[in-house]
């Protein structure tokens, strides 16, 4: 008996890329002392009164089937979310429910692509993009953020990347893992080149609430651009509540129709107390989380300062999120080698720039949830190290 051809592409992508975290964590439960600064957890707990929602809609009776689109209430709190923001009508035909945003991205993947066609995706990139494209079975065409530009997407990269065969953009603003945020002049021509090249945009905004300062613009919000436009989204960081998995698509009613059939022949529906969950954090404040975002924006600052004395390492200081890219070219070392010399001889947990596209060698990503304390340690011993490599 045989597997198919799709499993041989699938196994294996993104183990390497966790390697160095999971060697980490094996030595830490070995009795290690490690600094973690590799993954992006936020370290609150989701905020007690939606955890409460959630156990008085399974207490009230909501563990039957859902419907497959989403709970009526959600989906009008959803709408209106988006028509608030975008000024436009958007109803609840525009919206559907899915368990976490991978799951929304691979169903708009199905009903967008298939072999053959081409999808763009600037690079550095979220390291589970390349499985859920790869399952759709389209080819991947990667768009680089050069360092130079501080990981800023630029349109005239888009025009090189171009194929014949691209049907789909992929743009992930704000950014994971650089933190780059594109001006409203950037993505109105993301927008207009989308147009011009006939080309459906899949916006990834995982991170629209996690800007430090300034304006967030979507494609979606320019109101000629969006029927071409798919916004997917979640509460997994604006709300600590990644194990959640709670996210959503949203789109034109012609789109979403198709989506929500992949997504019925996926699963039928998901858990209904996780809906009300999910509408009840996006209509609350929550005192638990105030402060969140600007606590991001003071680390990454703290980051910079602490790697500001040396001239082998410094961080390209993000706008948004949850990380920091730190670039150690002058050490001489890829981002892979330094990483591993930092958690032997230092025992200092990173993740290489490698792990998420070749824009990002001879930088490591460090993580922005971790205590100060974590991140004054950890860069005393990135400057250390890198010192000591350079002579």
């Amino acid at each position: 008996m045989e597997f198919s051809s799709l499993t041989e592409q699938l196994m294996g992508l993104g183990t390497g890329r966790w390697a160095l975290h999971h060697r980490a964590v094996q030595r830490s439960r070995e009795g290690a002392d490690i600094v973690f600064l590799s993954i992006g957890e936020p370290r609150i707990s989701t905020p007690k009164t939606i955890v409460d929602t959630a156990v008085a809609s399974l207490r009230a009776g909501r563990t039957k089937y859902a419907l497959g689109r989403g709970e009526p209430e959600l989906l009008s709190v959803l709408a209106n979310r988006y028509r608030k923001r975008t000024g436009r009508d958007i109803g609840p035909d525009q919206v559907t429910f899915f368990p976490g945003s991978h799951t929304a991205l691979y169903a708009l993947c199905q009903a967008l692509l298939e072999a053959g066609d081409h999808i763009m995706v600037p690079e550095p990139f979220y390291a589970a993009y390349e499985g859920i494209i790869r399952a759709s079975r389209a080819e991947i065409d990667y768009v680089p953020l050069r360092p130079d530009t501080h990981f800023h997407l630029q349109v005239e990269d888009l025009e090189a990347a171009l194929r014949p065969e691209s049907k789909v953009l992929l743009l992930n603003n704000p950014h994971n893992p650089t933190g780059s945020v594109l001006a409203p002049t950037v993505i109105r021509e993301v927008a207009d080149f989308c147009a011009r090249h006939d080309l459906w945009l899949i916006s990834d905004e995982a991170y629209e609430h996690h800007i430090y300062d300034g304006e967030f613009l979507s494609v979606f919000d320019i109101p000629e651009h969006a029927d071409r436009t798919a916004v997917i989204a979640s509460v997994s960081k604006s709300h600590a509540m990644t194990g959640w998995r709670c996210g959503w698509a949203v789109g034109s009613p012609q789109l979403i129709e198709r989506v929500v059939a992949v997504s019925e022949a996926m699963m039928f529906g998901a858990q209904p107390f996780l809906q009300d969950a999910t509408a009840y954090a996006l209509t609350h404040e929550f005192e638990e989380l105030d402060g969140m975002i600007a606590d991001y924006g003071r680390r990454a600052r703290l980051v910079a300062g602490l790697l500001s004395g040396s001239e082998k390492v410094s961080c390209h200081l993000p706008e948004s999120g949850i990380f920091v890219m730190v670039d150690l070219r002058a050490t001489g070392l890829s981002g892979e080698e330094f990483a591993t010399r930092l958690l032997e001889e230092k025992n200092v947990a990173t993740m290489p720039g490698e792990s998420f596209g070749p824009s990002a060698a001879g930088h490591i990503r460090l993580s922005l949830t971790a205590t100060d304390d974590a991140i004054e340690t950890g860069c005393s011993r990135i400057v250390e190290l890198a010192e000591s490599i350079a002579g």
